[in-house]
């Protein structure tokens, strides 16, 4: 009898909790939400022109397509020539970023001088063309 009360208080006694772990996952979760960068994509698809001289430029950065039509798109939506320079003093105010701009091999000149012209006048420090290798 003894024997079988020592048994049956210890198989009560063996569970594992995990109160604690589930805390430490969601910690976790939120660390990795917190400190992810996101990149905003510009929402078109351009044929970008190619230059030997190609370089990776940084992954957190402000960038602007102008499209075939030339059409200037940020976040997907379309805010014309006069619509870079607000949108680049709203981001400035967070964060100095550099401003890639997006154009079609196809793209009218004038349209991307004027881009990189408005870019400028919103405080732009680093303005620069995306190409392929």
């Amino acid at each position: 009898m003894k024997n079988r009360r020592l048994f049956a208080e210890k198989k009560g006694t063996e569970e594992i909790n995990i109160s604690p772990l589930i805390d430490m996952v969601f910690i976790l979760l939120i660390f990795f939400i917190v400190t992810t960068v996101f990149v905003e994509e510009t929402g078109v698809e351009v044929n970008k022109p190619q230059a030997a001289s190609a370089s990776d430029l940084e992954k957190n950065s402000i960038l602007i397509a102008i499209t075939e039509n030339g059409n200037v798109v940020y976040g997907g939506k379309e805010v014309g020539v006069s619509g870079v320079r607000p949108v680049i003093r709203r981001l400035y105010q967070k964060e100095k970023m550099p401003v890639i701009i997006q154009a079609d091999r196809k793209s009218i000149t004038d349209t991307v001088v004027r881009v990189i012209d408005e870019a400028k006048l919103a405080g732009a420090i680093s303005v620069s063309l995306a190409t392929e290798d």
